[in-house]
């Protein structure tokens, strides 16, 4: 027997995850994340996901990204968690929480024929103070400052959703070369601890369509923690209302993101299984 795994996606940030709730046979996570996301020598994704017990919640997840580093958060994986462990009979609670790096997460499921359709995720508060984030300022909070990478001086709004963000409102997102201009943004010294970075055009005050360039994995098709820094920094810049859904448009589908008056973010999307497999690794 090799080990069981399933591959999910999150409108198409796609994860590795193992069920490790009975038991744990992963002994290195950070070299397993690195081989099986290889598209061509492995599995292929983003990167891995553990799901296990909790002593102060219902599951605890544990996310590795595809270079082998462990994140703290991430909004799509803990919306794939919410279905698996719901759709795969761990549990018949629809409300539940989920430990994280970054803090426990309340999750509510919606049901369609005894099947999640979508699950809302309670993300927390935002962090707009620089130093915990982190990114280093002469400032309490970065927002709306200027920072040049590559000769080019852009408009930047950090923020932490349990990982740190950097926020570029810009224009034709599409025509970027995220290839080159995102590890330039992502190793700036300016982040100690690296950065995930959005660039944002504005549809409307309601629509705001999103690429990322994800810390650790280059660019994604979709970032939960990344859509929700997107909305606080637009209605922190006053670009979108608070308390009102924001449709946020990634290249793998939509997010609704609402950032709350009691400065609570919302995330609701969905949650899809691609697979089941068993690993034979030879080495």
């Amino acid at each position: 027997m090799g080990l069981q795994f399933t591959k999910m996606h999150g409108i198409g940030n796609d994860y590795i995850y193992f069920d490790c709730t009975k038991e744990n046979p992963i002994v290195d996570p950070n070299r397993l994340s690195i081989k099986l996301s290889q598209y061509h020598f492995g599995v292929g994704a983003d990167g891995i996901v553990m799901i296990l017990p909790s002593d102060v919640a219902d599951f605890k997840m544990r996310m590795f990204n595809a270079d082998g580093s462990e994140g703290k958060m991430c909004g799509n994986a803990t919306r794939c968690i919410g279905k698996f462990v719901y759709d795969r009979g761990l549990t018949d609670k629809t409300q539940l929480t989920l430990e994280t790096l970054s803090g426990i997460k309340h999750l509510t499921l919606t049901l369609n024929n005894e099947k999640v359709s979508c699950v809302s995720v309670d993300m927390g508060i935002p962090e707009f103070e620089s130093r915990k984030i982190p990114v280093l300022s002469d400032t309490e909070e970065f927002i709306a400052k200027e920072i040049t990478v590559l000769g080019k001086t852009s408009e930047a709004t950090c923020v932490s959703m349990g990982n740190p963000h950097c926020v570029i409102f810009t224009t034709a997102v599409d025509e970027l070369p995220l290839e080159k201009i995102g590890p330039s943004y992502e190793n700036n010294e300016i982040f100690p601890e690296r950065v995930n970075t959005e660039f944002v055009e504005i549809i409307d005050n309601k629509t705001l369509k999103m690429r990322v360039w994800e810390r650790g994995s280059g660019e994604t098709f979709a970032c939960g923690t990344g859509a929700c820094a997107v909305v606080a920094a637009a209605v922190r810049s006053g670009i979108s209302p608070r308390g009102k859904n924001i449709t946020v448009l990634l290249r793998g589908g939509n997010l609704t993101i609402q950032y709350r008056h009691d400065n609570h973010i919302i995330m609701t999307g969905s949650a899809n299984f691609v697979y089941d497999g068993n690993l034979l690794m030879e080495d």
